[in-house]
């Protein structure tokens, strides 16, 4: 039994970089393209804490030919010397965790890197990497392989491999290909991040060179106007209710800095960063920064006769239509969620957003009394557009209040643990058929769904709940939604761990897929943000040899390469959709847990995921056409 074999033996301790290896995602998120570039922002992230320290002015940033990455800056450099451990210092950063000048509010009064792992972190996860350290004039020179030295030292200290007038540090690292699903750097991804910190630090300049084959690129980004700029670009193309708001100040230590501007649209986009991280799920700035702002428009609504006695307060997402925001704070000693610091948990730093925003504000709007009653007019018209949007969507919602069948098509699966229990959103009758019969029944339910549901990106509120599909799945899932107004979204409703989109494996299949995924993503954003939307993986090809067992093949690729290495005769069956398929197939290669392949749906960009939604699901067609024509290349044609 386990039990008799647990003793003292049982015991691991992972010594040095071993415990980051067995759990990467523990440090990075996960060992899929979000935590490939996160290894890149983490040595970025400590070139910028240079620059935040008054010490560099430029960061190089190149994705080599070989598939490598260096960063290099031009701070002060790593320390050399030797630490009281009785080696270098530059060695003990380099490979022990919890290691650095972060912990020393000497060295940096702020910083994003303060958990003292980041680069020993991308060390452990690399297959090479390479560290030279120019600092006194000497070039310092050190190097890895998965995590382990390869340089020896010299009395406990760096080789010297030359002289130098310059300061800084070069570090090239080429992620190993045994931790990560794919090891090609993103480079979309890296350059909206390093234009983010370009907006964010406007005395930074940041160079990015591409040398891979066929992608080679060189880019500067130096924003001299700082998040002001950053605004404007947010919203690029959109008529502004007025010109953009500017503050910044200090309160206990806290360093706070706001850029505010309104636009003639009923969405909100507020970006809050604290040391330069952008904080993709808020946290206590930005519920300072709201706070605070909701109070002074009811305020100064009621001072100015537009809110009556009688009248109700505007709601917060009232203030807040129409808003585009970037919250930068510098925080001494922040408190993050996690490492990868996606969310902020410093209590004071709620304290000295909501102080400094007051002050500010109060003195800008009581100078700029129209820009003052264009911003709370905005709010009027949310208000309106809310009351009567929360009108239609109590008629239309309570008509079927959670009846899990509202339009006789949802297959239930008798399990209510919500934790073990799945739907599928499959595309057609005849494909529900088959996965209804083919399914699990105590924890599988199945959706089919009328072809090609409504675009969410181009349809009014009221169209999108009158759809018939639409709503179903609102029902089904339980949870509500969070678009627009009176949001009632509660994820602890969720009745399904997982949401699975089921199409056919080809460009039709993929536009219902995009389409559901444009819903869920402006209905129902925490969906996809906490983990629980899919896509299957339904095959393409199912190969029958003369000789040899039988085989699936997903895509065109696999099919090419099964050509390549089957010697004997076979036959070929294409699969045009799910319907074609009987259950047991349908079973054993898209629903059953054991054999199945899914892909979740991850957002690694919130700023670039809305942008790119709204470039390629909006109304717009010519930014559309652009875009097409740049990406063509990239497009995987179905045969």
């Amino acid at each position: 039994m386990a039990r008799e074999q647990y003793n003292a033996d049982s015991i691991t301790v992972l010594e040095g970089l071993e415990a980051v290896r067995k759990r990467p995602g523990m440090y990075i998120g996960g060992v899929g393209s979000k935590g490939l570039n996160h290894l890149i922002y983490e040595i970025v992230d400590n070139a910028v804490d240079e620059h935040l320290a008054g010490y560099c002015n430029s960061v190089w940033v190149t994705l080599e030919a070989d598939g490598s990455c260096t960063v290099r800056d031009n701070g002060r450099g790593i320390p050399v010397g030797m630490h009281k451990k009785g080696i270098s210092a530059a060695r003990i950063v380099l490979s022990t965790l919890h290691a650095g000048g972060k912990f020393d509010n000497d060295a940096y009064k702020t910083s994003g890197g303060l958990h003292g792992v980041g680069s020993s972190v991308v060390n452990a996860l690399s297959a090479h990497m390479d560290v030279k350290v120019y600092r006194e004039g000497c070039i310092y020179h050190d190097e890895y392989e998965r995590g382990r030295p390869v340089v020896s030292l010299e009395n406990g200290l760096l080789p010297v491999i030359g002289k130098t007038r310059e300061t800084g540090t070069r570090i090239n690292f080429l992620p190993d290909g045994d931790i990560f699903e794919k090891t090609r750097f993103k480079a979309e991804w890296l350059k909206s991040r390093l234009h983010e910190t370009a907006y964010l630090n406007p005395q930074l300049s940041l160079f990015y060179e591409n040398k891979r084959p066929g992608e080679e690129e060189n880019l500067t980004f130096h924003e001299p106007e700082g998040i002001i700029a950053y605004v404007k670009q947010l919203n690029a193309g959109k008529s502004a209710v007025h010109e953009p708001v500017y503050f910044k100040g200090t309160m206990d230590k806290v360093e706070v800095e706001a850029a505010i501007q309104f636009v003639d649209t009923f969405e909100e986009n507020i970006l809050g960063f604290c040391n330069n991280i952008f904080t993709q799920e808020g946290g206590t700035h930005l519920a300072g920064f709201k706070t605070k702002f909701t109070a002074l428009i009811n305020t100064y609504a009621r001072e100015l006769g537009i809110l009556k006695e009688k009248d109700a307060n505007f709601t917060g997402a009232d203030t807040r239509s129409g808003m585009t925001a970037v919250i930068a704070i510098k925080h001494p000693d922040p408190i993050f969620e996690g490492q990868t610091k996606t969310k902020l948990a410093s209590a004071d730093a709620t304290k000295a957003v909501f102080t400094v925003t007051g002050d500010e504000l109060q003195l800008y709007f009581d100078r700029n009394v129209e820009a003052l009653k264009g911003i709370i007019g905005c709010a009027e018209k949310s208000a309106r557009i809310r009351r009567a949007e929360e009108k239609a969507k109590t008629n239309m919602l309570t008509k079927s209040r959670f009846s899990f069948d509202s339009n006789g098509k949802l297959a239930n699966c008798e399990s209510r643990d919500a934790e073990k229990c799945e739907i599928f959103i499959v595309e057609g009758d005849s494909a529900g058929g088959s996965a209804k019969t083919a399914r699990n029944r105590k924890y599988q339910a199945i959706l089919p769904i009328r072809g090609k549901i409504l675009n969410v990106e181009k349809a009014s509120m009221d169209k999108v709940l009158s759809n018939a599909e639409i709503r179903t799945m609102i029902n089904a899932f339980g949870c509500g939604f969070s678009e627009g107004y009176g949001n009632d979204f509660d994820l602890t409703r969720l009745r399904y761990n997982k949401i699975i989109l089921m199409t056919d494996a080809d460009v039709d299949g993929s536009h219902i897929d995009t389409l559901l995924l444009t819903f869920l993503y402006r209905f129902m954003p925490e969906l996809i943000y906490n983990g629980h939307v899919y896509i299957a993986m339904p095959p393409l090809f199912k190969v029958i040899p003369r000789r040899g067992a039988e085989q699936y093949l997903y895509d065109e690729k696999e099919l090419e390469r099964y050509r390549k290495t089957h010697a004997g005769a076979f036959t070929l069956q294409r699969y045009k959709g799910l319907g074609e398929m009987d259950a047991e197939q349908l079973w054993e290669t898209t629903l059953d847990p054991e054999r199945r392949v899914l892909k979740r749906v991850e957002i690694e960009d919130a700023r670039m995921a809305s942008e790119i939604t709204e470039l390629l699901m909006g109304s717009e067609v010519a930014p559309r056409r652009a875009f097409i024509h740049e990406h063509a290349g990239e497009a995987q044609i179905d045969a």
